[in-house]
């Protein structure tokens, strides 16, 4: 898939800001008064920007809301419901801890547990796509929200949690690269079932159907070079979790934890770029371009 800035910005901020929600539902970090005011502020401003991005990959970004109302079968919006609940009862719980210096046990955990089953049903609106494969596994949950819980806890300080949640993420990552390659052909998708002529693997195409682009061209088949995905993955994986790690290991200073949250952030992006850039959707098979 052609990936498209929006939603780049949209997985990429919104999962650190629900995440960085989920550890101050629990109270972490330990803050009242305009300190707790500073970490609401950004979890906020993280969340709902990534969820106004995302608006902007719509047709028509004024009927947005509509999306409401289909709660029962689109993920989309499931996930919709879940933010604004997160949003409302962290908003409650911030106004206790922030003006009130109350917290609120029950709806900080309550707001929580939104904010995680806010970054799951974001995985799940590309997790139930059977036409991309590469999306279409169990692991894509664990790796939106392992993504999310790491980045949070990296944007809350906790540096004994961000630890060995960064590891874990990591590792995720790499098996989800490593599942992720071979989930094109292990879906035996070729030629010939995209065309209707068999499961035939002799099946080629002559000539593209048509001489020009269309909306699935441009929207659904993008082609990334392995050595060129290779240097990316490398790169977002140094900048995501390697050089966060080691800026937290080495003694605390506010500006290494200041570069190991940006660092964070922008290996995540890329990542990302790389989740929707490698997204081999099956109907590049009936153009050639598998």
């Amino acid at each position: 898939m052609h990936p498209a800035p929006s939603v780049i910005i949209f997985t990429t901020l919104s999962g650190l800001g629900f995440g960085l929600l989920f550890f101050l539902g629990l109270g972490l970090p330990n803050v009242s008064g305009w300190i707790a005011l500073v970490f609401f502020v950004i979890a906020f401003a993280l969340a709902i920007g990534g969820l106004l991005a995302s608006t902007f990959h719509l047709g028509h970004p004024e009927r947005a809301w509509k999306a409401f109302s289909q709660w029962k079968t689109s993920w989309l919006s499931r996930e919709g419901w879940c933010a604004v609940t997160a949003l409302l009862v962290m908003a409650l719980y911030a106004f206790g801890v922030v003006f009130l210096d109350q917290r609120w046990r029950l709806i900080g955990w309550c707001g929580a547990l939104a904010s995680v089953l806010t970054v799951f049903t974001t995985s799940m609106i590309y997790t139930q796509l059977k036409t991309i494969p590469r999306w279409n596994m169990k692991l894509t949950p664990a790796l939106f929200i392992s993504f999310s819980l790491a980045g949070g806890a990296l944007l809350a300080g906790q540096t004994a949690i961000a630890q060995p949640l960064l590891l874990i993420a990591a590792l995720v990552q790499i098996l989800y690269w490593h599942l992720g390659d071979k989930a094109f052909a292990k879906s035996k998708t070729n030629m010939g079932t995209a065309t209707g002529l068999g499961a035939d693997h002799t099946i080629r195409a002559f000539e593209p159907p048509h001489t020009g682009t269309n909306y699935l061209l441009r929207e659904f088949v993008h082609v990334v070079g392995r050595k060129h995905a290779e240097k990316l993955r490398v790169i977002s994986f140094v900048l995501a979790f390697a050089l966060p790690i080691v800026l937290l290991v080495v003694p605390f200073h506010h500006a290494f934890a200041l570069l190991a949250v940006l660092s964070h952030m922008g290996g995540v992006a890329l990542s990302r770029w790389l989740f929707f850039a490698q997204a081999e959707h099956v109907v590049g098979l009936y153009y050639g371009k598998r």
